[in-house]
């Protein structure tokens, strides 16, 4: 039976930074060694001097990912007082070649050209001033070997922004498709659920003995019904390429928080209180997102499975650098597990599911709160009085992916 083959896995990262600096150093000293042999050129002190230079030059390749300028207008000079001022040539020439190549591969051009014109502009002035070491046949060489050398690091450049582009082209393509399928079939289901709810809600206000229980039920599941197609449309209508009506309600945020605590009310027959401290700031567009779903989750769970609840409260805090988001209620509740688990479900005013995650209920809530470096906790109140939802949510864009 063949044994598996191993696919060679090249280091990533910074192990790929130190392998560069160490196995760059080491071709150098290998190629350098006569400085050590043989009959003596030159005084130990410059020996060392030029060693020292070597040790510099391609120690400096460790941080030529992350500052290629930096790096290469730092080893010109280094290699340029080394065969100055030693007598050995070693190849630490190599070490410049692979820094300006950096600099053309990072797609900094301008710089990797001025950095290359002065290379051969300092090599030039040198053969001028009498340094028979370099001759014109040399110097034209030289020339060429930069030139070829930033050409092959613009190449590599152009290459990988185009594979780069390629990847996101496709990855917006297939999340175009996604929200076509998501716009054409929960929106062609929801827009039926809300002619069906209108017509059943007209025929009963029509009949001799009208239900006001069931005609307060139809009007909301109409009333949701469009505000979920209202909120779907504002979430992938701009993905979707199609000629539907824009939608003209402002996308879910806080400026709807009380739209969405008046609906509870309503449908639940909660009494929502909104307490708010601190200094209140516009919040960037995702987290202003994330605390509406985490409210509207939160009081769904409150209207499914809080027995006898009452009250909610719902506080935001506003920090320094946080919000502080907690839902209360005074219900009984449900078991824990049922409380604090994945149930899925609307919430009012629209679907309790988020494209951050995918999650549905408190799973998906979590996972909303860390999408933006956050974290969300849920669990019975302390002495058994209800149940609460807590998040804490921070200002930066910048986060990180659990």
């Amino acid at each position: 039976m063949p044994l598996p083959v191993r696919q060679l896995r090249l280091p990533q990262g910074r192990a790929a930074d130190t392998a560069l600096a160490a196995g760059t150093g080491a071709l150098v000293a290998l190629g350098t060694v006569q400085a050590f042999v043989g009959e003596r050129k030159e005084s130990w002190t410059t020996t060392a001097v030029g060693w020292a230079l070597i040790v510099l030059a391609s120690g400096a390749l460790y941080f030529a990912r992350r500052h290629p300028v930096a790096v290469a207008g730092f080893v010109i000079p280094l290699v340029g007082v080394y065969y100055v001022s030693s007598a050995y040539d070693g190849p630490v020439f190599l070490v410049l070649v692979i820094a300006l190549y950096g600099v053309a591969a990072a797609g900094r051009l301008r710089a990797a050209a001025a950095l290359g014109a002065l290379v051969v502009a300092g090599t030039t002035a040198g053969t001028l001033s009498g340094n028979d070491d370099v001759n014109g046949v040399a110097l034209f060489m030289l020339t060429g070997w930069i030139v070829a050398v930033l050409a092959l690091g613009a190449m590599w450049h152009g290459r990988r922004a185009h594979v780069e582009g390629e990847a996101r082209r496709r990855a917006t393509e297939e999340r175009l498709r996604i929200a076509r399928e998501l716009h054409d079939v929960i929106g062609h289901n929801i827009s039926l659920i809300n002619v069906q709810s209108g017509a059943a809600l007209h025929r009963l206000k029509k009949s001799d003995a009208p239900d006001p229980s069931a005609a307060d039920a139809l009007a909301t599941i109409k009333e949701t019904s469009r505000e979920t197609l209202r909120e779907l449309r504002t979430t992938l209508g701009v993905l979707r390429q199609v000629d539907d009506e824009a939608p003209t309600a402002p996308a879910p945020g806080l400026a709807r928080l009380g739209e969405l605590t008046e609906r509870a009310a309503d449908t639940a027959g909660l009494r929502v209180q909104t307490l708010v401290e601190g200094a209140e700031r516009s919040l960037p567009a995702e987290l202003d997102l994330i605390v509406y779903r985490v409210v509207q989750e939160s009081l769904t769970n409150v209207a499914r499975h809080a027995r006898g609840a009452t009250s909610v409260t719902v506080r935001l805090d506003y920090g320094e650098r946080e919000l502080r988001l907690a839902v209360e209620d005074d219900g009984r509740g449900a078991a824990a597990d049922v409380r604090t688990g994945d149930g899925a479900g609307s919430g009012p005013g629209g679907s309790g599911t988020g494209a951050v995650g995918g999650g549905t209920g408190i799973g998906g809530m979590r996972e909303r709160a860390r999408a933006v470096g956050g974290e969300l906790a849920a669990g019975p109140r302390p002495g058994g009085g209800g149940f609460a939802v807590t998040a804490r949510l921070p200002y930066g864009t910048e986060h990180a992916q659990a």
